[in-house]
Formats: C-alpha cells, structure tokens, sequence
C-alpha cells in the first residue's frame, strides 16, 4: 500500500527518502531507488505536480508506478509560487521536520528551492542524516552520453519517439506495464465503431497529462479482465467529423464491456498517420490491414 503524504502530514516509521521531482520512474530515478533499497528501510519519495508544462505521468499514473517498484510513501508537492518562492534551507528544514529520515538519496544534479539554490552539496551539509549522492545515468547517443531526465523523456514523447521513450523506462520487454501509459476510466462514446465490427474503448485526455503527436499507434490495453494487443487512435476522427482529441483503442481479441472500468492503455510504436477516410467502409478496410500488421509485428 502506498502512503500519500500532503502538506504537514508525517510518516512516522524510519524511512530512506528519494529527493528530485519524482514524476515517474525512469531508469535514472531507479537507480536511486536501487540504493535506498539496499538500506532495508521504507523508501519515500517526494514528488512534484504541475510542474513545468504537461507531465509525463498524472498524479494517479505515478502513484501506480511508485507502488508498482516498493515505495512506501511519496510526499507530494503541487508546483505553487509558495514552493517556488521557498528558500533551500528552509525547505530542507520543513521537510526533516516531517520525517525520522536515516538515509537520503540524490542524484548529483538535485536542485531544489528558491531559484534552484539548493544542492546535493547543501542537501550533505544540512541533513541530518547519512546523504547518498548517487551519479547521473544515461545512454549513448551519437557518441555523447546522454542522461536520463524528464526532460529528456518529454522530447522522445513529443517527437512520437516510443521506443526510444520506453527504454527509459525499462531495458527488458517483460517490464513494458512500467513504461509510458495513458490511464483513465473507460467512456461511453458514439458506439460508432459497432455499426462496422469494430467497437472501440474511449478516454479523454487526462488534465495536465503529455501525448504522442497524434496518429495511430500499435500498443497494450491494461485492462481488469487482461492484457490485449492494441489499436490505438491519439487525436481527432476526422472520418466522422469529430475533431476533439481523444484516446480511442480497439483490443484485439477481447469483446464485453469496459464502461466505467480504469484501463492503461499503452502505445508503444507508430503505425500510421490519422486518415480521413471517405465512408466507414473504406475505414474499416484500413482497420483490417491495421490488426494485420498488429498481429504480424507485435507491439513492441
């Protein structure tokens, strides 16, 4: 069970404490987590919301992640000009104040507090604690090692990289439900997708929640009655003048109902670009071929 701590609140066992943003888990974030586990201690993470631009994973996605990996409590700061505007010290302060903390993790770019004067350096001096400052992880790239960060993740994801995004997250297949989702509760949409075979689940966009460029991609849907390869439209269905952005996904080999059931839906390669096509016909002919070469590639 994870614990979700808000402003004030304590956790009241002795614990190792993660520092950073914490809006996900990518392989950098683990190797962290790898070193606070190795105290035997409960591990807490702080986690920052709403931060800069959209996030990666939604506030409910990260929690799912942290529980997913052994956290046992995460402490959450929403990204308000009061957290902004807070001196390093006195934030180092406030949060000690919260937590019996025998052992603290960093990596060696952990910045915090009023104009990002705080430091791991700073963190050392000031808890009072046993600090680990763990170094920076990354992957080659065109000759340069290139780090693991959110910032990082955000630009894959924005170019519709997946792959690439995903082996962020993971570096084996069987860890691909630790990858980048989308969460939400399943819609009752047009139930257009019935008239030709080809029903489909719907979500909206999560509030605050970045996406691939819209398309159509190959994927996973997580849902309470299994796992099922996946077509998944991101954006508008301009077949049917519908021009709202939406997550839809057709799940190849289940039938049943989903509605109001939380599902993860998770694209992990392009397919193709989002058509208008010229009647259902010819769009369902197009969702023929897309399950063909589905079934024939795989997701992943």
């Amino acid at each position: 069970m994870l614990t979700v701590l808000k402003k004030g609140e304590c956790f009241s066992e002795s614990c190792a404490l993660l520092l950073g943003g914490f809006d996900g888990l990518h392989l950098g974030h683990r190797a962290l987590l790898e070193v606070a586990k190795k105290s035997g201690l409960p591990v807490g993470v702080t986690s920052v919301l709403h931060g800069k631009g959209e996030e990666l994973f939604t506030r409910e996605e990260r929690n799912y992640l942290f529980l997913q990996y052994g956290v046992r409590f995460v402490l959450e700061f929403p990204f308000t000009e009061e957290l902004k505007n807070t001196p390093a010290e006195e934030f180092l302060n406030s949060l000690f104040g919260r937590l019996e903390v025998k052992l603290a993790v960093c990596g060696e770019d952990f910045r915090f507090g009023k104009g990002a004067e705080g430091t791991a350096e700073l963190l050392k001096k000031r808890a009072p604690c046993p600090v680990e400052v763990v170094q920076t992880v990354g992957f080659p790239e065109e000759g340069v090692m290139q780090k693991y960060s959110s910032t990082t993740c955000k630009a894959l994801l924005e170019k519709g990289d997946l792959p690439r995004l995903n082996a962020c997250f993971y570096s084996s297949v069987e860890e691909l439900r630790r990858g980048y989702f989308i969460g939400g509760e399943v819609e009752r949409g047009r139930q257009v997708g019935r008239t030709y075979d080809f029903p489909t689940l719907n979500l909206s966009v999560p509030e605050h929640k970045l996406l691939p460029p819209d398309a159509v991609y190959c994927g996973l849907v997580e849902t309470p009655k299994g796992s099922f390869p996946a077509i998944i439209n991101i954006g508008a269905r301009p077949t049917f003048g519908v021009e709202e952005r939406k997550i839809e996904a057709y799940l190849d080999g289940f039938s049943g109902d989903l509605y109001g059931a939380y599902v993860r839906v998770y694209p992990t390669k392009f397919l193709r670009p989002i058509y208008k096509f010229a009647s259902p016909r010819e769009l369902k002919e197009r969702l023929l071929l897309d399950i063909h070469l589905l079934r024939k590639g795989g997701y992943v």
